[in-house]
């Protein structure tokens, strides 16, 4: 255990050590309207060595307390599969969450970087819980906006905190709203039309009675579009059945699309119901009746207003490439004419790497709006 001005900062070891984990953000966000708090039975599961990443990742959680309080948390984590593609001894933080004092914040990140330091480590980087393929970065605008399902919320001080320990940022990455979920530009429209006519490109909605098949083919599409993103790491095999397990049941097959260009699979996009909207009055708990209001929530209010759309992708094969945009807008249209019919209000599409101006551009010529934008930081481990 580490003494610093009062502050205690100890490992996550006990079953009430990783509840008071869990429950921390609770006393965070307090007074935060636009805060709306994970489920804890799925935050458990998702800090559990149950979660994927244990097969090729290893961390350490920690808390911070003043006495008796628990007034911050944070981990320290190490991805092998990040270390073999890049080879730069980066390890990373992630489900950093504190009050109002740069000093917890210091404390938490000083501990995050010592049990890097004593693995060999040379960077550290993040936020990312547990990995850049989970909740990635932390809010910096965009305050006043609920999370939707699977993004991270933040205070404002957080931004400043973090630099004041010495981080600086190492990308931003931009969250677009969709309102109205608009349709694509007139002209591309068109050209769309006419490819789609020819049977030059074919889209489908995905085949939940073939998950395991249908899981694969998501998995080769995104992990060839986004091989050469900063930061990628692949999904494994692993991952995305555990994805495909936690959604079965708020996912249908027109939540996710999947375009062919003369035949061959070149384009997927996977869309998410909001169910934080159903979520937000549970303060966390399913028990003792949340669980009977969620599933007569899912069954009869209809769908959520907002859906996102966190998986986007076009093999590099296309990219820079005319038939790559096509194969684009076909899968985004395709979800999005689906959730209009449905009467879907709005999307979010998250998160794009500030630096990818290509997809940004699209985003922004079918009506994206740019509203929200979260940081990833890092620092040399001297």
């Amino acid at each position: 255990m580490t003494n610093r001005d009062k502050i205690t900062i100890s490992p996550v070891v006990t079953r009430r050590d990783l509840k008071q984990f869990i429950r921390l953000p609770h006393a965070v966000y307090a007074n935060d309207p636009a805060w709306i708090a994970p489920l804890d039975f799925e935050r458990r599961e998702h800090l559990s060595k149950k979660n994927p990443f244990f097969t090729h990742g290893e961390a350490q959680l920690f808390l911070a307390r003043r006495g008796a309080r628990p007034v911050g948390r944070i981990s320290a984590q190490i991805n092998h599969l990040h270390l073999e593609r890049y080879g730069d001894d980066c390890g990373f933080f992630g489900f950093l969450e504190a009050v109002d004092d740069v000093e917890v914040f210091r404390a938490l990140l000083e501990t995050a970087q010592e049990w890097l330091r004593a693995k060999g480590m040379k960077r550290v980087r993040g936020p990312f819980s547990y990995s850049i393929n989970e909740e990635s970065g932390v809010l910096v605008e965009g305050f006043e906006h609920p999370p939707v399902i699977m993004m991270g919320h933040a205070r404002p001080y957080y931004d400043a905190h973090i630099r004041a320990c010495g981080f600086a940022k190492a990308v931003d990455m931009i969250a677009y709203d969709y309102p109205g979920l608009a349709p694509v530009p007139e002209a591309a429209a068109k050209l769309l039309r006419r490819l789609v006519e020819k049977g030059v490109i074919t889209v489908r909605p995905m085949r939940k009675k073939e998950l395991a098949a249908e899981l694969d083919l998501v998995m080769d599409i995104f992990n060839d579009a986004w091989a050469h993103n900063w930061g990628f790491v692949p999904f494994t095999r692993a991952e995305i059945e555990k994805l495909g397990e936690d959604l079965k049941l708020i996912v249908r097959d027109e939540d996710a699309y999947i375009a062919s260009y003369k035949g061959d699979p070149a384009a997927m996009v996977i869309t998410l119901p909001d169910i934080n909207e159903y979520i937000r009055d549970f303060g966390g708990k399913l028990l003792p009746f949340n669980w009977a209001k969620l599933i007569w929530r899912l069954k009869f209010t209809g769908p959520p207003k907002c859906m996102r759309m966190p998986l986007m992708g076009v093999r590099s094969k296309y990219h820079g490439k005319a038939i790559g945009s096509a194969l684009a807008l076909a899968v985004i249209d395709a979800a999005r004419f689906y959730h209009m019919n449905r009467g879907v209000e709005r999307g979010e599409l998250s998160w794009i790497l500030e630096s990818n101006l290509p997809m940004r551009k699209m985003i922004e010529a079918v009506g994206g709006i740019p509203y929200k934008t979260y940081r990833v930081y890092e620092k040399a481990l001297s």
